[in-house]
């Protein structure tokens, strides 16, 4: 098949490519960065560099392909982030419709089902929105919720202050996913037949953030290692002493939020990946201790 990615080589992009390309596909990789373009060409994809926001850039690169995937690049330099996936999702819809592609996988977030009340996930929900309202194209959502990866943000809060912290406490349920179960999953959908309309929800594990902590905790040599729970005042002042801007501050807090009244989270099924909390601990403790 003819497959083209956004997303560029990054968490998960790059084993996502590197699957579909090994499987003997064509496979064209998005990005904006000139700097990819030879690692692209290494991993054996098709380099398409050049700004998303141009439509007819993303005509050009859609054209042909058998199936897109399509998701929203984290941004935190925008002025109103909901404006900004609305907008991309609209362009992504566009160009898919003017490329006469009819099959998409698009990354999403559990929660994209709201409108109101999930901070950046609202990204989601735009750009489901938008192309759901497309005509004679078929469409997998995949829902992915927490990413492991977020995790390393503790890392300093870990070695200055002896704990893991947000605007949720030890017993918040937290449902995870690894960014290889994400990429897998996705490979799995673009190559799998297509129905009109389905979700997908991608989770890896499902446990409390005083599990989250314990694991951790246990990789790193703090076997107490204890998850702190903060009122959403501190745990804005506190991202923003990260540098994270306010607007994107509150957004976060506002995830924060969804995930303590458990908002986000939708029946899912059964768990489809396979790398555990404990086998993210032992990839937290490496970056932790080196």
């Amino acid at each position: 098949m003819k497959i083209t990615l956004t997303g560029s080589l990054g968490n998960i992009g790059k084993p996502l490519a590197t699957a579909l390309i090994d499987a003997g596909h064509a496979v064209t990789v998005i990005s904006s960065n000139e700097e990819k373009r030879t690692a692209i060409l290494e991993s054996g994809g098709k380099p398409a560099i050049g700004d998303i926001h141009d439509v007819n850039f993303l005509t050009t690169a859609f054209k042909g392909a058998d199936v897109v995937y399509t998701m929203i690049p984290p941004n935190f330099n925008v002025a109103d982030y909901r404006a900004y996936s609305a907008s991309l999702a609209q362009l992504y819809s566009q160009a898919i419709q003017q490329s006469g592609v009819v099959n998409v996988v698009n990354l999403s977030s559990m929660g994209a089902h709201l409108k109101e009340g999930t901070g950046l996930t609202i990204g989601a929900y735009e750009m489901e929105s938008a192309l759901d309202k497309m005509k004679g194209i078929h469409i997998k959502h995949l829902r992915i919720p927490y990413i492991y990866t977020n995790l390393y943000g503790n890392i300093s809060m870990i070695r200055n202050m002896g704990m893991i912290g947000a605007n949720y406490d030890g017993n918040t349920r937290l449902v995870m996913a690894h960014p290889l179960d994400i990429a897998d999953a996705v490979a799995q959908a673009i190559q799998t037949p297509f129905s009109s309309r389905e979700v997908i929800y991608v989770v890896s594990d499902d446990r409390t953030t005083g599990e989250v902590a314990a694991a951790i905790g246990k990789e790193i040599g703090l076997p107490h290692l204890p998850w702190v729970g903060f009122d959403d005042e501190q745990a804005l002042g506190g991202i923003m002493q990260s540098g994270i801007r306010e607007e994107i501050a509150k957004l976060l807090i506002e995830v924060g939020v969804a995930v303590r009244t458990g908002i986000l989270w939708m029946p899912y099924g059964k768990k489809s990946g396979t790398r555990g909390l404990e086998t993210f601990a032992k990839e937290f403790a490496t970056r932790y201790l080196h």
